[in-house]
């Protein structure tokens, strides 16, 4: 398809065989990698293409964004054009993109986050979701949320679930950017490299000689021992609305868009 936010393709892990690895790259160059209603949209059409669709032979999606930038969160510059035109209506709302982040993080398949620059807010949410998040040496993890006074409503229970609730709970509360050997102590990543490619490259190895039946029993299993994304999901959705529908906190994105100036400032 003629993706506008993503660039996706499709390998084979042997020689002759099928298409069973999916790269999906996040690609919105002009707007910093942020997330608006169409990439969700167009990255569900993706999964859900894999999970009951027509490339259900993928046992492996590689996520990724832009060489300095994965992903980095919500994009304020459209959400500050929507109230410029007085539409209030935040888009349409938090559950789609919680839903994505729960395919990633419960599909029939492996989800890898091949992180490469910064990632931020809502892009902690798509680095979380995943099974394995491998990363470049200057890969920098980041929640700004409450600088804006807001919250990483929906990206805490995927965050909390791959390291911890006080480790989530200080990053949320210090919002500055924790660099890749932190994120990889605190368990945000499970592995780095100064070539992120070639280890990405070296994971691929091992993962491609896994049977496509074996991984969606294996995550069938998992996800049965573990519901806490299911369960969280009316909380982080309610959360979400609660600072996305204050006009004080929509007006203070609009002027950090608008001027620069932040909302302490």
């Amino acid at each position: 398809m003629d993706y506008q936010t993503l660039q996706v393709r499709y390998e084979a892990s042997s020689p002759g065989g099928k298409e069973d690895i999916c790269f999906l790259q996040l690609y919105r160059p002009d707007a910093n990698n942020t997330i608006n209603d169409q990439l969700v949209d167009e990255c569900t059409q993706v999964i859900d293409g894999i999970i009951d669709g027509s490339y259900q032979k993928v046992k492996v999606i590689i996520l990724e964004g832009l060489p300095e930038v994965f992903c980095f969160g919500a994009d304020f510059k459209g959400m500050a054009d929507e109230l410029n035109h007085q539409n209030t209506s935040a888009g349409q709302g938090p559950e789609p993109l919680y839903d994505l982040w729960y395919k990633l993080a419960t599909g029939p398949f492996i989800s890898v986050a091949h992180v490469r620059g910064k990632a931020n807010a809502g892009g902690i949410g798509f680095v979380a979701a995943c099974d394995l998040v491998l990363a470049d040496s200057v890969a920098e993890f980041s929640l700004s949320e409450l600088l804006f006074g807001l919250m990483p409503a929906c990206v805490l229970p995927f965050l909390i679930r791959r390291m911890g609730f006080q480790r989530a709970h200080v990053m949320t509360l210090m919002t500055k950017p924790l660099n890749v050997q932190a994120a990889h102590e605190s368990g945000l990543v499970d592995a780095h490299a100064d070539k992120s490619e070639v280890l990405l490259r070296q994971h691929l190895l091992r993962l491609r000689r896994l049977n496509k039946t074996a991984v969606q029993r294996y995550k069938n299993y998992m996800n049965s021992l573990d519901d806490s994304l299911s369960s969280a999901k009316p909380k982080a959705l309610a959360a979400n609305r609660e600072v996305f529908t204050d006009t004080d906190n929509l007006e203070k994105i609009a002027r950090y868009v608008n001027t620069g100036r932040f909302p302490w400032e």
